[in-house]
């Protein structure tokens, strides 16, 4: 079951690591993936659950942002040209966005397993 509260803790934090530490982001996914699993206390599985939601829903929001900032942002022919360099953008990066995606959600959910089970509440 998907705890909403240590989903969207662990999205704000992805965003954060996207945006701030380029440079160290697999370690920082790693920190965050944990941070998710253990609020989850839900398990390892349910750890893992949760850390891999809040991965992907970075990734995406990561991904969305860098299209439009990289194509409308940078357009010389106005509103019309942005939109046409979002669709194409959009279309050709679509692979990258789901690489992307499987990454974060693997690398979250393997810590957010490790934490999920050193918080859990079951015996």
């Amino acid at each position: 079951m998907t705890k909403w509260s240590a989903v969207i803790t662990g999205f704000i934090l992805t965003i954060c690591v996207q945006a701030f530490f380029g440079r160290y982001e697999f370690i920082g996914l790693l920190i965050v993936g944990f941070i998710v699993g253990y609020m989850a206390h839900s398990g390892a599985f349910g750890g893992m659950w949760n850390a891999a939601v809040a991965g992907a829903f970075g990734t995406i929001l990561c991904a969305v942002v860098f299209i439009i900032t990289a194509t409308v942002g940078g357009s010389m022919a106005g509103i019309a040209g942005g939109l046409t360099g979002f669709t194409v953008s959009g279309a050709v990066s679509l692979i990258d966005v789901a690489m992307e995606l499987i990454y974060y959600a693997i690398v979250m959910g393997i810590t957010g397993a490790f934490g999920g089970l050193l918080s859990s509440k079951r015996n």
